[in-house]
């Protein structure tokens, strides 16, 4: 490699025609032609390659990562904790799994279904060990807004098309597994979801107040006329449902409350949809009232095989499909990754999205719908001790038993105990108390929380969604095009450069200006950085000022270490601006480029544009020789009438001095009086 040593000569130079002391500066390695490292090997080729390299166990673990956690199964210490939680779970999910097929507007055997291949096949598939999956509020919610717009819930159509919409579902989750696309939900913000979510759980409970009310409410996602068929059918109201349904979701919010808050007592948070139907079905079998409608007749027998049909309506389908995907993302990955840290084993995203396709796929062979991770089960897996995915299969037996066995017993299950749970589960999705830390903590996100939950309740789920994530890409592309870029100064008693807005005691030298530039620089954002950088180069305001007394800038050096890349619309920028300054007589110098960005300025032929002594490691460096050109084109001497007294330093100052000077690699902080 070709090593240029400009920057030292030039120092030299400038130090013997002024007579001053030499100044030392540290040389910056320019790459030659030589140097540049070979083309990386495609993509393709790298991947194949690793394939190649990985071992038979490896290959295992990733086609079927339970192998993972058989290899490993301690069953002294595993399998009491696995069964306990898997039965504790399983009890929840039974009635859960009910209430969130009516919200679907499908028939509640449907949501036991969803609730029995499904969890077997992730068990096996899926990479995280206490993620609980199943039909889910939210997911059935979207389930219910598409398909009522298609066909009436009552016709046979609507169950085809939500076990086709599994299916989909699945493709597309395995999908975006296979090429690695989790990534993309990052550009949506957590604020976005937040409100989100806060609308769907207010849409889902007004949803179910038909239950508690005793009369038909018009079947939509938004709030406004869910309001106004509340009002408009006041006259049909009954009392019976109401007071069982206020009663049992009185009783299932106790008990959620004194399993969350009391650890002896945990165990009532996951007994109470089961403790809810009980009651209601007891009550029902002694009192018999007419007035509460009932669940009636569930088909006994486990789900049997089914190819999906009707592909036909798959095109009306896609944009829910989406978005269900999207939620499952959201959600499932999240918390399945929350869980994993907590146990101290590793997640793949991508790997796990992979497990819940292969899923819902399986599962809509078998008359499922879609099914995603649930928090709140998931929450109540984890708090029940569960170390591996035996827990979800002890899930999925029994849900089996409760196909085989216990379907007769759910005919008399009153609607409005199936109403107080779902409305139960999802007033933990109403995050008012984030609302207001955002407020607090950054006025940006509040707005999109607001915004994204005003539109859900107004327009509906898709509308919601779409706002939301279109106002987080606005903002992304709105920071991205407008960096940070500051203004540096130097620290007192110190070779250290810090913003002068965050630090007032820094200060900085009359005729430099040091920037720093806190992004990436391409096109989107040459214009504003050029802006940016002829503002300093007319006004620094709040800085305290040094060095030679000169009335403009003659050097704006710019620090570069927060810069991972340029483009080349960039480089041409800054050729442009350093033939604007050349006119005017300022030099461009550039300070601390990493690596790659060192590369593309060296390609492009910039450095000798600017000239490649005019590049060096440390802003100080920068500044030192900068200073000393500055007193020889103004015929100036060192000025020490604005220099405060060295300040005396105690006996640790000292001690660590002596440590610095002794150190060969590390040059001596100057004294403000040699600067």
């Amino acid at each position: 490699m070709e090593i240029s040593y400009a920057t030292s000569s030039i120092v030299d130079a400038v130090s013997d025609a002024s007579g001053e002391r030499p100044v030392k500066v540290l040389p910056l390695l320019h790459p030659s032609l030589s140097s540049f490292r070979r083309p990386s090997a495609p993509f393709f080729s790298r991947w194949v390659s690793s394939l190649r390299e990985m071992s038979s166990l490896e290959w295992m673990e990733l086609f079927l990562p339970c192998t993972r956690w058989i290899r490993t199964y301690n069953w002294r210490e595993f399998l009491q904790a696995d069964l306990m939680a898997g039965v504790t779970v399983g009890i929840m999910l039974v009635p859960q799994a009910m209430s969130y097929a009516k919200l679907a507007g499908l028939h509640p055997i449907y949501g036991l279904y969803s609730s029995f291949v499904p969890i077997f096949v992730y068990s096996i598939f899926g990479s995280s060990r206490q993620l609980a999956i199943g039909p889910v509020a939210l997911v059935s919610l979207l389930v219910s807004n598409v398909l009522s717009k298609i066909v009436d819930s009552s016709d046979k159509l609507y169950t085809e098309l939500a076990i086709l919409l599994a299916f989909m579902v699945g493709v597309l989750e395995c999908l975006m597994g296979l090429f690695r696309l989790g990534w993309l939900i990052r550009f949506v913000s957590h604020s976005v979801i937040s409100g989100f979510t806060t609308a769907s759980a207010i849409v889902i409970a007004l949803s179910q107040a038909k239950y508690f009310l005793g009369y038909n409410i018009e079947r939509s996602s938004k709030i406004v006329p869910l309001i106004r068929s509340i009002i408009a059918g006041a006259s049909d109201f009954k009392w019976p449902p109401f007071v069982m349904g206020s009663f049992i979701l009185g009783i299932l919010l106790l008990m959620k409350e004194l399993g969350k808050t009391k650890k002896n007592l945990r165990m009532l948070r996951a007994a109470g949809p089961l403790t809810a139907v009980l009651l209601g079905t007891s009550f029902v079998k002694i009192f018999h009232p007419s007035s509460i409608s009932l669940v009636g007749d569930v088909p006994q027998g486990l789900p049997k095989f089914s190819v999906p049909r009707e592909f036909q309506h798959a095109k009306s389908l896609i944009s829910t499909a989406v978005l269900i995907t999207g939620v499952a993302i959201m959600e499932s990955v999240g918390i399945a990754k929350a869980l994993a840290a907590k146990h101290g084993y590793e997640l793949d995203s991508n790997q796990e999205l992979f497990g819940l396709g292969v899923a819902n796929i399986c599962g809509s062979f078998f008359y499922s719908y879609p099914t995603t991770g649930s928090f709140s089960r998931s929450a109540v897996n984890h708090e029940s001790g569960a170390k591996t995915g035996l827990s979800g299969i002890t899930m999925g037996i029994i849900m089996g038993c409760a196909l085989l066995f216990m379907t007769p017993l759910f005919r008399d299950i009153p609607q409005c105990v199936l109403a107080a749970i779902v409305v139960s589960a999802v007033m933990g999705l109403v995050e008012h108390k984030e609302a207001f830390f955002l407020w607090r903590v950054d006025k940006r996100d509040f707005f999109l929380w607001i915004v994204t939950c005003f539109t859900t309740l107004m327009f509906g789920i898709e509308i919601g969604v779409l706002v939301g994530v279109a106002f987080s890409l606005a903002f992304v592309i709105h920071e991205s095009a407008n960096p940070h870029v500051a203004v540096l100064g130097r620290l007192p008693g110190t070779t250290v450069y810090r913003n002068i807005l965050q630090y007032p005691e820094a200060y900085t030298y009359n005729g430099i200006v040091v920037v720093r530039v806190d992004a990436p620089i391409y096109f989107a954002n040459t214009s504003y950085i050029k802006e940016r950088l002829r503002e300093y180069e007319v006004d620094i305001s709040g800085s305290i000022k040094r060095g030679p007394d000169v009335e403009r800038i003659h050097f704006v050096i710019i620090e570069m270490s927060p810069v991972t890349y340029v483009d080349s619309s960039a480089i041409q920028a800054l050729k442009e601006l350093h033939q604007e300054y050349k006119s005017r007589g300022i030099q461009i110098i550039i300070a601390n480029p990493n690596r790659e960005v060192h590369l593309s300025l060296f390609k492009s032929g910039l450095l000798d544009i600017l000239g490649k002594e005019w590049c060096f490691v440390r802003v100080h460096d920068a500044v030192q020789v900068c200073l000393q050109r500055v007193q020889k084109l103004h015929g100036l001497v060192r000025n020490n009438s604005d220099q405060t007294p060295r300040k005396q330093l105690s006996f640790l100052q000292s001690l660590w001095k002596q440590g610095e000077e002794a150190n060969s690699y590390t040059e001596p902080l100057l004294s403000e009086k040699d600067v």
